[in-house]
């Protein structure tokens, strides 16, 4: 009877300590690297993720591992994976705008559509998807069928990421509007407004 009790308690604390894998999805600029970058530094002090305002910044799958998120008397284990940003359509000339030579943007909008690939692929390796979209832009131009359609055929939790609040343009019903099966939660990964609501939500989607 105590070996059966030891073994459940011991079981009850592996299931804790499952480590999840957070996946970041959405278009360029959004702000997926900000807002990975700002629940890393809430738990662990450290900002990871590059950001630029240069677009495609992020071109191969990056991860921070072993993030362990709190909320109350409540613990996560997360494995955090930033994305490159969906793009249906990668143009080397936009590169060209931010100052790059034409050597160095034809091989970022090389490195970018791989990425796009990667991301895709990465869908079979993560538990749950945060997609996080600019609340400033229409979302009917961010949100990417495939990545969507995907997520709902393997029945992956989702939780939608409202960025930029902070903003005036910001218009989280519209994103609510385009998204009513599923739970948005606005945020500002820049300066950390809406991110204890953010963690609450965390928390439900991965229960």
């Amino acid at each position: 009877m105590v070996l059966k009790r030891f073994f459940g308690i011991f079981s009850m604390l592996f299931r804790r300590r499952k480590l999840i894998k957070l996946g970041f999805y959405g278009p360029v600029n959004a702000g997926k690297s900000s807002l990975a970058n700002r629940i890393s530094k809430d738990f662990t002090g450290e900002e990871t993720f590059n950001v630029s305002k240069i677009p495609h910044e992020t071109r191969e799958i990056q991860i921070k591992e072993k993030v362990r998120v709190k909320k109350g008397n409540k613990e996560l284990d997360f494995n955090l994976i930033d994305t490159p940003g969906i793009a249906t359509r990668i143009d080397y000339t936009d590169f060209l705008k931010h100052g790059l030579s034409a050597k160095e943007s034809k091989e970022r909008a090389k490195e970018a559509t791989q990425g796009v690939i990667e991301a895709i692929k990465w869908l079979e390796n993560v538990d749950c998807v945060l997609i996080v979209l600019d609340s400033t832009e229409n979302p009917y131009n961010q949100v990417n069928i495939t990545i969507v359609g995907n997520l709902a055929a393997r029945k992956i939790p989702v939780l939608i990421i409202a960025n930029k609040v902070d903003l005036k343009k910001s218009k989280i019903k519209k994103i609510e509007s385009a998204f009513p099966q599923y739970k948005v939660v606005g945020v500002s990964a820049l300066n950390g407004k809406g991110m204890d609501n953010f963690y609450e939500e965390l928390f439900k989607l991965v229960r």
